[in-house]
């Protein structure tokens, strides 16, 4: 049998479906519109600026994380049936049973709702300064959750699991982008004044995903843990060992250069060094101007708004910088409500001052950024593990744990804003319209920061894992 010979002419003839493959290639990249595996990232380098997988809207994003439950029906979802139907048992559930038992009648909102902005929106007059603010925020009416427990609760709102163990969406993000900044934390969790949630580091743990995406714990009240050098060393000591243990790891680290954990440290230690010089810097909150300070609250006489004002000034000031993602928390870890929006009892006396703390300081922080022309690259959501019941809890003033139905909202970063988008029933209780997984929500924050949740995957034990497990969808109705 003769041998078919490559000649000149059937070299030509068949390059041409090899350009066309080049050709294709190339204008699907273009677009963005190549499949793509797990990420590709140097564990020497974990933090370096990483292309992402789709067009991106936003390049930040900022988290402000109510713990304790906010009572949609009081703050952002107005209905007028409740107010219609005040005393009188919910329909078709008269003798509710929810998380600390039985439910009274309902109980329409303790605080007035006022039109607000441009669009209208009704919201609590609680939250006066929010409420300026409406027309650029896009509220999602229709979440729903998985548990009405607090600590599963807010894992699955910072992890999308509630089994502790998984990845916060800041180490997700991280991992997919890097950050422009190699000089401060690609991911910064900004404590509450009054401590951490209940889920405590949870809630920004890097999980299986390599040690160096772990979030960083910064505060305004206190100093960052393990940043400066011990008081008795002396500088040129301090030099000398510091010399000597970066060659001891980069000897180690070419034996074993798969050993992630090995990388983490070192790039941890090389960030901490660099972190002496820059963060002092990104920290000074009280350098800020009179009107800044009095724009976000800084100044009040109320001590924990002061000091949350300056948190909200922290994140602005982060994001500035290059930092890729702040996790801001309002409320800390308590029973009874006074620390937290946990408020099963004493609703009148204890939500107007959790209220105050939030209201000007996160209003603020929208305002500066959109002034300084940082909010459309920053994405801004306030976010909650669940909601609270449209009815008092039986022989008591204080709302239930609701995961059936509660409030998310989202601001610049390529949402449209002055919109509203699913809803309860018509007394606050269940999700009925467009109803809203809250993988349905990292999978549209993901997809605003430019990362596609189903591409978006580590693999971990076996399995391609994602943020998203193998749920959720982009909400594309919000998208600007």
């Amino acid at each position: 049998m003769r041998k078919q010979l490559l000649d000149r002419r059937h070299f030509l003839s068949q390059s041409q479906f090899g350009l066309a493959g080049i050709a294709l290639t190339s204008l699907l990249h273009s677009q963005q519109l190549l499949a793509e595996g797990s990420i590709e990232y140097d564990p020497v380098h974990p933090f370096k600026s990483r292309p992402a997988q789709l067009t991106p809207r936003a390049k930040n994003c900022i988290v402000v994380f109510c713990a304790g439950a906010v009572s949609h029906v009081d703050f952002w979802e107005h209905k007028p049936e409740l107010i219609k139907y005040h005393g009188k048992p919910l329909p078709g559930n008269e003798r509710l049973i929810s998380f600390q038992g039985e439910n009274g009648a309902l109980q329409k909102p303790l605080w007035q709702f006022n039109p607000c902005g441009e669009s209208g929106k009704m919201l609590s007059s609680l939250v006066p300064h929010i409420g300026k603010c409406a027309d650029d925020i896009c509220f999602l009416h229709s979440v729903h959750t998985k548990s009405s427990t607090h600590g599963p609760a807010e894992n699955l709102m910072s992890t999308g699991f509630n089994r502790e163990g998984y990845p916060g969406i800041g180490a997700w993000v991280t991992y997919g982008l890097g950050t422009e900044n190699q000089n401060l934390p690609a991911f910064v969790a900004i404590e509450d004044p009054r401590g951490t949630p209940q889920s405590g580091a949870n809630n920004w743990t890097n999980g299986f995903l390599p040690a160096a995406f772990q979030g960083t714990p910064f505060s305004t009240t206190k100093p960052i843990n393990h940043l400066s050098p011990p008081v008795e060393a002396r500088p040129g000591s301090n030099r000398m060992s510091l010399d000597i243990l970066n060659e001891l790891n980069q000897s180690h680290q070419k034996r074993y250069k798969q050993d992630t954990s090995l990388a983490a440290r070192i790039s941890s230690y090389e960030l901490a060094a660099r972190m002496q010089l820059s963060v002092p810097d990104a920290i000074a909150v009280d350098r800020e101007p009179d009107h800044v300070t009095s724009l976000y609250g800084a100044n009040s006489k109320n001590q924990i708004k002061a000091d949350f004002a300056k948190n909200c000034i922290l994140a602005r000031r982060l994001i500035e910088r290059g930092v890729r993602f702040v996790q801001l928390f309002n409320g800390a870890y308590a029973s009874g409500g006074k620390l937290n929006w946990d408020t099963h009892n004493s609703m009148p006396d204890l939500v107007p001052g959790h209220a105050e703390v939030l209201d000007q300081p996160v209003a603020g922080l929208i305002q500066d950024l959109k002034q300084r022309d940082l909010l459309k690259d920053t994405l801004v959501v306030c976010c909650t593990e669940f909601g609270r019941m449209p009815m008092f809890q039986l022989g008591n003033n204080g709302r239930d744990h609701n995961p059936e139905g509660f409030t998310i909202w989202l601001a610049g970063g390529g949402v449209k804003g002055g919109t509203s988008y699913g809803a309860t029933d018509p007394f606050g209780y269940k999700a009925t319209e467009h109803p809203l997984e809250i993988h349905d929500v990292h999978a549209t924050i993901l997809h605003l920061l430019g990362l596609d949740h189903e591409r978006l995957t580590y693999y971990h034990n076996g399995l391609q894992r994602r943020l998203t497990d193998v749920h959720g969808h982009v909400i594309k109705d919000i998208l600007a």
